[in-house]
């Protein structure tokens, strides 16, 4: 099947959703057998009927339904969904525990635990450990929230701070401070090589090449600004301390691979023979601090997760050679 072109791409913390333009070769063909011969890799054709009956698929701003023929020059947008609340069950799945209050549950997220269920991780998700813990969450978010109580998303392999509203009120408010970037985010994680101390201003977007994967768009991304400083490096590896302005999707892990300095681990955007060799299969990323203010009491928090094992072991390697 012909590539789709692509117009443009955009993403935030609570949905994703991409926009493309018909092209000849797929003109008059059933919008669902378009989307799901385009996304066989991705999603079921299951999947896109539930976003039909949502109405999560518009033609030049309508929501059609699946058996629609789009026109070349036709342009589509689709808004990507996860599990309605119903469907989300509550597991006893142990959290570890920052801070909690009547409105927001600030987590230390492991390495490995997916934020929200999504196709192919439906369970065990730090989600579904949220509605266990939380009595009455669910009830609360059930006609607002397709993910209860989330507000910003870590990758399944970055580890670290992650804050969840325990309320719609306090939901609505911390949706606000992220979007208006009033949120301090810090990360420390491991690079291959040194990427030094500087800004990378470039708008990341879908890579057209692969759709699972992110890049550095020429045209259609959305703005992306990450801050790094090398803090110890031995000249191989760095211990690297990141400050992002955005959240985009992928967002360290893709500009610090357009630096050619990928994190190691990153069995995506990284190095794949180097991290066969050392044994490591995920990025070395981690959240280490999260700075706002409370959605009630309006005063200003600042919350920390301490290193994990994986990257104070890398740390502590970096330091050695350099005595």
């Amino acid at each position: 099947m012909s590539q789709i072109s692509n117009e443009s791409f955009s993403e935030d913390d609570e949905e994703e959703e991409e926009i493309f333009i018909i092209s000849k070769e797929n003109a008059n063909i059933r919008l669902d057998r378009v989307l799901h011969d385009h996304y066989k890799d991705l999603h079921s054709r299951t999947y896109f009927q539930y976003l039909f009956q949502n109405q999560c698929i518009q033609v030049n701003g309508k929501a059609v339904k699946k058996q629609f023929k789009p026109k070349v020059q036709d342009r589509v947008s689709i808004t990507f969904l996860s599990l309605e609340p119903s469907d989300l069950i509550p597991e006893n799945i142990p959290l570890k525990i920052i801070y909690e209050d009547k409105d927001i549950l600030v987590l230390d997220k492991p390495r490995g635990m997916v934020v929200h269920p999504a196709p192919g991780n439906w369970t065990g998700t730090l989600v579904n450990a949220i509605l266990y813990h939380v009595t009455g969450m669910q009830e609360a978010f059930k006609d607002e929230e397709k993910r209860p109580g989330i507000v910003h998303r870590l990758d399944k392999d970055t580890s670290g701070v992650i804050i969840a509203a325990k309320n719609l009120a306090a939901h609505k408010k911390l949706i606000h401070s992220f979007s208006e970037r009033k949120v301090f985010k810090e990360y420390l994680g491991v690079c291959i090589g040194n990427p030094g101390r500087g800004i990378v201003n470039e708008p990341i977007g879908r890579d057209p090449k692969n759709r699972k994967q992110m890049c550095v768009a020429k045209t259609g991304g959305k703005e992306a600004i990450t801050e790094f400083e090398t803090l110890k490096t031995d000249g191989k590896f760095s211990l690297v301390r990141f400050v992002i302005k955005t959240g985009r999707t992928h967002q360290i892990r893709v500009h610090m691979q357009h630096r050619k300095t990928p994190l190691l681990g990153d069995t995506v955007y990284g190095d794949l023979k180097l991290n066969k060799k050392l044994g490591i299969e995920g990025q070395l990323l981690h959240a280490s601090k999260l700075s706002l203010i409370h959605p009630s009491s309006l005063k200003p928090l600042t919350f920390t997760a301490a290193i994990p094992d994986d990257i104070e072991k890398m740390a502590h390697r970096i330091l050695e050679k350099n005595n």
